[in-house]
C-alpha cells in the first residue's frame, strides 16, 4: 500500500509526496478487495514450460476469439423462421423465399462490413477450439495428469468438451441453410426414435411438426447465452483448480511432487502467454481470410422436400454421425409401436463410451489403489496399457469419423459406398482391438529401448577393433539429466488376491469386485505390461567394467 500520510484531511504533510491518482485507487480497491495480497501470492506463481502445455492455452484463446466474434455477429443476426422475399447484395438469390435467419445471414456475408471474415473466423475458431480442447485432454490422458487431486478438473474439461460439440452443434444450424436444416432434420429423427418420449420431446424443442416456427429462436438462446454461460463458468472454475492444485511438470532433475520448476506468472509467464494469443488469433484470422467455410449461399435455404449433397456435419460430430450410418436398419413392432434400433441403439451407445472416458480416472485409481497426489507427468510409454486405451478411443473414432462421411469417402475414392459401410462395422469392433496391441508393444519395445540406453549407454556410431580382433561400437554414457528422465518414473506391482485362508486356516471369502481388480490390476501392471527399469546395482556393475563396451 502507499506510504503517504496526511496531517488533515485534505492537507499534504511538509516534505512528503503526494500519491499519483493511479496509486490512490489501487489503495483504495486494496483496502476492499485485498487486492495487493492476492497479487503478491499469485503473480509469483511458478509454471514449467513445455510445449506440450500450449494445447490448453490454444482452446482457452480460441474461446475468447469466439466470444468476441459471436457477440459482434448477434448484432446482425435475426434469429426468426418467419418467411421473408429476399433482394439483398446477393443478386442469385433475387425472390427466393427464404427464413429471416437465412436472409440476415447473407447480409452479414455481403453488406456488414468484415461481416464474412468475422463469420469465418468465428467458425473456424470453433473447429480449432474443439480440436484444441480434444489435444488437450488426449495429453493430460496419455501423461496421467487426471490422477489425484485432478480428477475434478479432468471431469470439467471433459464437460467443456461435451458442451463445445453441443454449442457447435446449435451454431452451424442457426444460418437455416439446406445443410445445416438437414443436420437438423437428422437430429430430430434421432430424438423420435427414443420410446415413449420421443416424439413429446421432439414436439417441445420444436412447437410442432418439423420444421415448426421455434427450432431457430431457440437454438439462438441455447447457442447465445445457456451454453455459453455454462462454459464460461467451467472454465473459470477449471483455471482455479490449475492455480490451486499447481501445474504438472515432467521429470527432470530437482523436479518432485513438492515442487514447480518454471518460469514466474508475471513478467515472464504473462508475456509469452499475451504474444501467443495474438499468434493464434492471427493464423486464426490468415485461415478464415484464405479458406471459405460453409458458403450458405451456394447451398441456398433450408426446404424440408431436398438434401443438400455431400451433407456431413462438422468433424467433431463425426462419432454420434458415423455410429448411426453403420447400425443396419433394424425395426422392432411392440403393440403397434416401430422401435428404430438402428438409431436408438447408437444413441445409448454414444452416452456409455462418453461416461467411460469421464469416469475413467477413479477406475485407475481404483485398479492401482493409489490415493497419493500425483504432479509428475508419466511418459505414455511407460503406461502401456493406458496409452494403448487412449489410441484404441482414437481409433475408433476415426473409423466412424469414415463412416460418418461414407458418402463422401466412396464418391472420393471411387468406391463401393456398401463397401465402406461393412468396413466400418467390421473395423470398429476389430480396428481399436488390433490398435491396442500393437500401441502395447510399441510402448513395451520402447521401454526396452531405455533400459538398454540406460545399461549401455547411447551409441556413439564409433567402431573399435579388439586386440583379439573382435570389432564393437562404443556406448557413450548417458548424462545424468538423461539417466534421472529414463528412470524417475515409478512402476505398480499388481494387486494380489492373496491366499485362499487365513491364518487360522479358514477359506477366505473372495468376491467377485476384488477379482476383477486384481485382474485389471494384472492387465496394467503384470510382467506382459511393463519392462522392469534397471536397478542401482545393475547399473554400477555394467558400468564398473563387467560387459560394458
Amino acid at each position: 500500500m502507499s506510504t503517504t500520510t496526511t496531517n488533515a484531511p485534505g492537507a499534504g504533510a511538509p516534505g512528503k509526496r503526494k500519491a499519483p491518482a493511479g496509486e490512490k485507487v489501487a489503495d483504495w480497491a486494496d483496502g476492499r478487495l485485498g487486492i495487493y495480497t492476492l497479487a503478491k501470492a499469485n503473480m509469483r506463481k511458478i509454471f514449467p514450460d513445455h510445449w506440450s502445455f500450449m494445447l490448453g492455452e490454444i482452446a482457452l484463446y480460441s474461446f475468447i476469439i469466439i466470444i468476441l466474434t459471436g457477440v459482434y455477429l448477434t448484432l446482425f443476426f435475426t434469429p426468426s423462421m418467419g418467411e421473408i422475399e429476399y433482394h439483398g447484395s446477393y443478386v442469385p438469390m433475387h425472390g427466393v423465399v427464404m427464413s429471416e435467419a437465412y436472409a440476415s445471414t447473407l447480409d452479414i456475408s455481403f453488406d456488414v462490413r468484415g461481416g464474412l471474415l468475422i463469420r469465418q473466423i468465428h467458425h473456424w475458431g470453433a473447429l480449432i477450439f474443439i480440436a484444441a480442447m480434444l489435444m488437450h485432454m488426449m495429453r493430460v490422458f496419455f501423461t496421467g495428469a487426471f490422477r489425484k487431486p485432478r480428477e475434478l478438473n479432468w471431469m470439467f474439461g471433459f464437460l467443456l468438451l461435451i458442451l463445445g460439440m453441443f454449442t457447435g452443434l446449435t451454431g452451424y444450424s442457426l444460418p437455416d441453410d439446406l445443410l445445416s436444416g438437414t443436420g437438423i432434420r437428422f437430429m430430430h429423427g434421432a430424438i423420435l426414435s427414443t420410446p415413449v418420449v420421443g416424439t413429446y420431446v421432439a414436439m417441445f424443442l420444436f412447437g410442432g411438426e418439423f420444421p415448426g416456427h421455434d427450432i431457430i429462436p431457440r437454438f439462438f438462446a441455447i447457442h447465445v447465452l445457456l451454453l455459453p454461460g455454462i462454459m464460461l463458468g467451467l472454465l473459470t472454475a477449471h483455471l482455479i483448480l490449475v492455480f490451486y492444485h499447481k501445474h504438472t511438470q515432467w521429470a527432470g532433475p530437482g523436479k518432485t511432487n513438492k515442487n514447480v520448476v518454471g518460469m514466474p506468472l508475471l513478467p515472464v509467464y504473462m508475456a509469452k502467454a499475451g504474444g501467443f494469443f495474438f499468434l493464434v488469433f492471427g493464423v486464426i484470422a490468415m485461415i478464415a481470410a484464405t479458406f471459405t467455410i460453409n458458403p450458405i449461399w451456394v447451398l441456398g435455404p433450408y426446404r424440408p422436400d431436398q438434401v443438400s449433397t455431400n451433407a456431413q456435419p462438422d468433424w467433431y460430430m463425426g462419432f454420434p454421425e458415423g455410429l448411426i450410418r453403420f447400425m443396419p436398419g433394424w425395426e422392432i413392432n411392440i403393440w403397434g409401436h416401430t422401435l428404430v434400433m438402428g438409431v436408438f441403439i447408437p444413441l445409448m451407445l454414444l452416452p456409455v463410451v462418453l461416461t467411460a472416458i469421464a469416469v475413467y480416472p477413479f477406475v485407475e485409481s481404483w485398479v492401482t489403489g493409489d490415493k497419493r497426489e500425483h504432479h509428475i507427468l508419466d511418459r505414455p510409454r511407460n503406461v502401456p496399457t493406458r496409452t494403448g486405451f487412449g489410441a484404441a478411443w482414437i481409433a475408433a473414432y476415426l473409423v466412424l469419423l469414415i463412416g460418418g462421411g461414407n458418402d463422401v469417402v466412396a464418391q472420393f475414392f471411387h468406391l463401393s459406398i456398401n463397401a465402406i459401410t461393412w468396413f466400418v462395422r467390421i473395423g470398429f469392433f476389430v480396428v481399436p482391438v488390433l490398435t491396442f496391441i500393437i500401441t502395447k508393444r510399441i510402448c513395451l519395445g520402447l521401454q526396452r529401448k531405455d533400459r538398454e540406453k540406460v545399461l549401455h549407454g547411447r551409441e556413439s556410431g564409433i567402431i573399435k577393433r579388439l586386440p583379439h580382433g573382435e570389432f564393437i561400437e562404443v556406448h557413450e554414457p548417458l548424462a545424468q539429466e538423461d539417466l534421472h528422465t529414463l528412470t524417475a518414473h515409478e512402476q505398480y506391482r499388481p494387486t494380489e488376491i492373496g491366499p485362499d485362508t487365513d491364518e487360522h486356516g479358514v477359506r477366505r471369502k473372495v468376491g467377485p469386485v476384488e477379482k476383477l481388480r486384481a485382474r485389471l490390476s494384472k492387465g496394467y501392471y503384470g510382467e506382459d505390461a511393463q519392462i522392469a527399469k534397471p536397478t542401482a546395482e545393475e547399473y554400477k556393475e555394467i558400468t564398473s567394467g563387467h560387459g560394458h563396451h
